[in-house]
């Protein structure tokens, strides 16, 4: 029996279909494969660092737009930059230590001292990517800054770079700098993220030629994204790196900032990466200007004691340190590479009046703006 021929358009009208679905599938499958392919013969240069990623190299190819990913390649980078900037002033050729490690809860760390170099007596570049889950009164602590976290361990990612740098030479000053970025897990699947960091200054010796270029390189990086920025967080920091119980800053500031979630993630971390890459220009000119300048015993003594008001500053104020320290698996080693190798503690100690030593506690108890800039009102 002959078929209708409707009946014969469809079936013809089916194959096709069936022919056509077949042929995107098979097109489909190829490209894939081809994308597969091309992606498999892609590998991520790990010379450009310190030492291989905490995270899995092929798995950061492939997850290149991800934050998380964005973040511990430049923290990284940043790490690298400046380590080899810093060895590059040393005289015989002293190297960072590399010490890579890993943490049961999730993540790990880079960690790169040197010690007892001829211009660093010691220096810390300590990167860390780290996942696992919030105690709860971490979560706690961070509703309290108006975070809208559920209750409860929270999963979360941290990735930050930090940095202190003690030399040798007391008319070298100190150099801080932290990065980090946050992310933490709802119970819907909702994620909270910020940035936070900052870089401050902290010289034995007032030099306002050095002051000056210090928050222009700073300031520079910040007007690129929001004029308001500097004087903002030039203030926060002024106010955050302050030593209340010795009524003094711990050096001439910088810039501080933290929660920063605004106007969005690719413009914070955009932000972020500026100020990260204004370290070396702001800071490597005062090393190299003052490295060969001569000091005394005198000179030394008060790099010591200085230093001490450093310690005192990291241990008992630094919400940092704090964190870092009641962080399941925390690695001690490392967050305490921010402490010098030496220091000192003189019972009430007091610089002679009108002495170099007195004009830069006269400026730690009364900051100042090194940088003009115009006040902007904001409707």
């Amino acid at each position: 029996m002959r078929p209708h021929p409707f009946d014969c358009k469809g079936t013809q009208s089916q194959l096709h279909g069936v022919l056509t679905g077949a042929g995107l599938g098979i097109f489909i499958s190829v490209t894939l494969a081809q994308m597969s392919a091309k992606d498999n013969r892609r590998k991520l240069n790990t010379s450009l660092y310190m030492a291989p990623p905490i995270t899995d190299a092929d798995q950061l190819l492939t997850t290149e737009d991800d934050m998380k990913t964005k973040m511990e390649l430049l923290i990284m980078k940043i790490q690298a930059d400046f380590c080899h900037a810093l060895e590059a002033e040393e005289y015989c050729g002293q190297k960072f230590k590399v010490d890579r490690w890993l943490r049961t809860e999730g993540g790990g760390g880079i960690t790169c001292v040197l010690q007892d170099g001829e211009v660093f007596e010691k220096a810390g570049v300590n990167i860390s990517v780290v996942t696992g889950h919030l105690p709860p009164s971490a979560v706690q602590q961070m509703r309290t800054r108006g975070k809208k976290l559920s209750e409860g361990e929270r999963p979360f990612f941290a990735a930050g770079v930090s940095a202190v740098i003690h030399p040798r030479n007391p008319m070298v000053p100190t150099i801080h700098f932290n990065y980090r970025y946050f992310e933490v897990e709802n119970n819907d699947g909702s994620k909270q993220w910020w940035f936070g960091g900052g870089t401050d200054l902290t010289p034995y010796y007032l030099d306002e030629e050095d002051a000056i270029h210090f928050h222009k390189a700073l300031k520079n990086a910040c007007d690129e994204h929001d004029i308001l920025y500097y004087p903002k967080f030039k203030k926060w920091c002024d106010d955050y790196f302050r030593i209340e119980h010795r009524n003094e800053c711990r050096g001439l500031g910088g810039i501080f900032f933290d929660d920063i979630d605004s106007p969005s993630q690719e413009d914070a971390y955009k932000f972020v990466s500026a100020c990260a890459h204004a370290v070396i220009p702001s800071y490597l000119p005062l090393v190299r200007r003052h490295k060969n300048d001569e000091y005394g015993d005198r000179e030394r003594q008060w790099q010591l004691l200085r230093r001490g008001r450093y310690v005192e500053f990291n241990l008992i104020y630094d919400r940092g340190t704090k964190f870092g320290l009641y962080t399941p698996g925390a690695r001690y080693e490392s967050i305490l590479m921010s402490l010098p190798l030496t220091a000192r503690w003189e019972y009430m100690h007091a610089p002679p009046e009108n002495s170099k030593e007195s004009k830069l506690i006269e400026v730690l108890r009364n900051p100042k703006d090194w940088v003009p800039f115009e006040p902007v009102r904001v409707s």
